[in-house]
């Protein structure tokens, strides 16, 4: 088969045009990730519990579920607030085939590390400490969202004693 030179030219066209939305989708992408509405993913959770513990704060790890109405506003509110302030938060997800090493020194999808850990509802948010022990209760869920909050500042208070003991 042979080209002709508009042949050519078309093809690159197509390719340049398929340059140009791949461009525009990585640029969306990282506008949505610069914008602050995401909280970084880990592949190693023992390298961010090691992280935090060096900076004498527990590792808050949330579990979410894409597409959670209630995922968004945990995360858009309440922890990437505090993640701004300097408290290490990391995001794993439900459902999600990355892999991810485990505190247990496992390696797994996200989706079966979250399994393991017994999380069924999202967003769970967990605080992990020393050994890769959790030091404060789960929050589960994000109902009664006038008290959560308060409940967060209470387990966290309660995580950062244990992680300075």
């Amino acid at each position: 088969m042979t080209t002709t030179s508009a042949d050519s030219s078309l093809v690159s066209r197509r390719q340049w045009a398929q340059l140009a939305a791949v461009g525009l989708a990585s640029a969306a992408s990282w506008n949505a990730c610069a914008s602050g509405s995401h909280l970084p993913s880990t592949t190693s959770l023992p390298q961010s519990l090691q992280q935090a513990l060096q900076r004498q704060q527990p590792l808050m790890v949330m579990v979410s579920l894409e597409g959670c109405a209630f995922c968004k506003v945990v995360r858009e509110n309440y922890l990437l607030p505090l993640q701004r302030q300097g408290q290490p938060v990391v995001q794993l997800n439900m459902r999600d085939k990355t892999e991810v090493l485990g505190l247990d020194g496992v390696v797994q999808s996200q989706d079966a590390w979250v399994r393991q850990q017994q999380i069924k509802i999202a967003p769970t948010v967990l605080f992990f400490g020393q050994q890769g022990k959790e030091v404060a209760k789960r929050l589960n869920g994000a109902y009664l969202p006038d008290f959560y909050n308060a409940y967060l500042e209470e387990q966290l208070a309660i995580a950062r004693q244990a992680v300075l003991r």
